[in-house]
This record gives C-alpha cells, sequence and structure tokens, in this order.
C-alpha cells in the first residue's frame, strides 16, 4: 500500500473540502455586505424621491430640494423622540419583563391541557436536539452581525444611501460604463424603471406602516392594553416584512393579552386580524395601483431563502430585492431576450 501517496490524495481532498467551505463562508459574507449595500440604495430611492416631489412642488433646487428631504425627516424624528422616546422606552422595558411570565403561564396552560401536555412533555427532549447545532448556526448566521451590529448596518446603509442620493449620476454613469455602448440606452431604461419601481413600492409600504401602526394603536388602546403604544410600534415596524411580519407582531400582542384573561386574548387577536384583512384587502389594493403586483408565493421563498442564508437582514430586504429583481427580469429576459412585449402591459 501506497501511504505517501494517500497521504497526499487525503491532503489534497482536505484541502479541497476547506477552500470550498472557504468559498462558501466568503459568499455568505458578501452578501451580507451586498444586502447593507443594497439598504443603503433603498435609503437613495427615497431620498431622491422626495428631493424630485419637492422639486417639482416648489421653486427649490434639486440640491436644496435634497437638503430638505434629508433635514425635515430628522428634526421630526427628533421630535417624535424628545415626545415619545420615554414612553416607548418604559413600555419596552415593562414589556421585556412581562414577556417571560407571560410565556410561562401559556406554557404551565399547555402542559395541563390533554392534547399539548404530551407534546410538552417532550420539550427538554426538543430542545437538547436543537441545541447541538444552535451553536453553528448561530456563529454562520451572525458572523457579519457580531462585527458591526445592526446600528452599524443602519449607519453605513444611510451613509451609502445620502452619498448616492447627493450624485445619483456619478454611481450610475460609473454603472452604465460596463455596460457596451449600444445597450447603454436600454440598460439606463431599465435601471429608471426599477428605481421607479422601489419608489413605489417604498412609498406604498411606509403608507401602510402608518395606517396599521395607528389602527393597532387605536384597537389596543379601546381593549385595554396598556402596552399598546410600543406594541402598535412593533406592528407598524414589522409590517415592512409582508407575510411573517404581521405574524411575528401579534405574537407578544397576544402573550400580554393573554394574561388579563381568554376575553382579551381573543379581542387582541381578532383585532390584529381585522387590521391585516383591511391592510390586504383594502389599502393594498388601493396602494398597488401605482405599485408592482407582487406574486405572494415567489415573494414568500425568496423570504424564507435569504432569511435561512443571510438572517434578518436577509428577511427584512427580501421584498424590495424582489420588486428589483421581477422588474429588471421582465425587462431584460422576457421582453428583450425572448421578445414577449405583452408584458410591459401588466
Amino acid at each position: 500500500m501506497n501511504r505517501p501517496g494517500l497521504a497526499a490524495r487525503t491532503l489534497t481532498q482536505a484541502a479541497v473540502v476547506a477552500f470550498v467551505a472557504l468559498c462558501v463562508f466568503a459568499m455568505l459574507r458578501g452578501v451580507q455586505v451586498f444586502l447593507v449595500a443594497f439598504a443603503g440604495l433603498l435609503f437613495a430611492v427615497l431620498l431622491h424621491g422626495a428631493a424630485s416631489w419637492l422639486a417639482s412642488k416648489s421653486r427649490l433646487t434639486p440640491r436644496w430640494a435634497l437638503a430638505v428631504a434629508i433635514v425635515v425627516p430628522l428634526l421630526l424624528m427628533a421630535l417624535a423622540v424628545w415626545l415619545v422616546a420615554p414612553d416607548v422606552a418604559r413600555q419596552a422595558s415593562e414589556l421585556a419583563d412581562r414577556l417571560p411570565k407571560a410565556a410561562r403561564q401559556l406554557e404551565d396552560r399547555l402542559t395541563d391541557s390533554d392534547w399539548a401536555g404530551p407534546l410538552m412533555a417532550q420539550k427538554e427532549r426538543i430542545q437538547d436536539a436543537i441545541s447541538d447545532d444552535a451553536g453553528i448556526f448561530s456563529l454562520a448566521g451572525q458572523a457579519f452581525s457580531t462585527t458591526f451590529g445592526a446600528l452599524g448596518n443602519l449607519v453605513i446603509a444611510l451613509a451609502i444611501g445620502m452619498f448616492i442620493a447627493i450624485s445619483p449620476q456619478t454611481y450610475v454613469g460609473g454603472l452604465l460604463r460596463l455596460v457596451p455602448l449600444h445597450r447603454r440606452s436600454r440598460a439606463r431604461q431599465v435601471l429608471d424603471e426599477t428605481g421607479s419601481a422601489l419608489a413605489s413600492w417604498l412609498l406604498a409600504k411606509l403608507t401602510a406602516m402608518v395606517v396599521i401602526g395607528l389602527l393597532t394603536a387605536i384597537g389596543l388602546w379601546f381593549i385595554g392594553i396598556d402596552l399598546a403604544l410600543v406594541l402598535a410600534l412593533l406592528a407598524a415596524l414589522l409590517a415592512f416584512i409582508p407575510n411573517i411580519g404581521p405574524v411575528i407582531a401579534v405574537v407578544p400582542a397576544a402573550l400580554i393579552a393573554m394574561v388579563g384573561g381568554v376575553d382579551k386574548l381573543g379581542w387582541v387577536i381578532a383585532l390584529y386580524v381585522a387590521v391585516q384583512a383591511f391592510e390586504s384587502y383594502l389599502l393594498t389594493p388601493v396602494l398597488q395601483q401605482r405599485m408592482l403586483n407582487l406574486p405572494p408565493a415567489l415573494t414568500l421563498s425568496v423570504q424564507v431563502l435569504l432569511g435561512v442564508l443571510t438572517g434578518t437582514l436577509g428577511l427584512i430586504l427580501a421584498t424590495p430585492l424582489t420588486v428589483a429583481l421581477i422588474t429588471m427580469t421582465r425587462m431584460w429576459y422576457v421582453e428583450d431576450m425572448l421578445g414577449d412585449d405583452e408584458s410591459r402591459s401588466h
């Protein structure tokens, strides 16, 4: 038996496996960087759209309109923080204290029930099975976030967005230089159409978030939930994530309401279902007159894929990424390569 040859082959195979693993890890890190850059692009689209609207409705130059579009929201946010932040912080702290107690109360009720008791009896075994691999997935999924943190990602995205919004032609022109001369006009059309689709989606989504937050706050206050402000804010923020966000938002509200009795729990669940139905069947159809119609199954698939591969950031940005990919695919592949001009009317 040729032991040196076997050792060499084993070492080569191990090196190949290590190289592939390194490439996969680098790709995952690269995806996280791309997502932060894409978040910055969304901020740029939002700022540029607001500045263009202000310039068209006033005598402001584009640069002054952009300055107003940046400064005014910051001042409004500072005012909101000054007025509401103490109450939100107090309620958030109280919510963090009460959620574990509500969860234990729910666990006790499930343990005593006939249908959930056997499953709860296996809780420790299930937790042990999950915890064996949890460390590996945690390290892979949080490699980027533990380095920079969520706040760091937000600051980087805001900086990227402001730089792009200040001088969009610099970046668009640089990108178009990578395209052959005879295709640059079409490439500019695709970029403009993609930016317009993202701006329309952002406007519709922000409108829906505000409406959901207000309706949830009013409903929770009417029901008598004392943490209505922070729960409504959570519902508004999570509304940015279609399909999955509303499901996550109802969990803390339901746990808090459960402490007050089954009646309050039922009213809270009914409220969230009613608000979601209003958003899905009344508000969104009106907003979608200016917005790309997204197939729900495709959106959910992209959310799950990016959520598994990149974590929370991918889940948050999955829908706007789907908007951009659908627009580019329609124009570059369906219309240009397949010659299906009928897609322009859909």
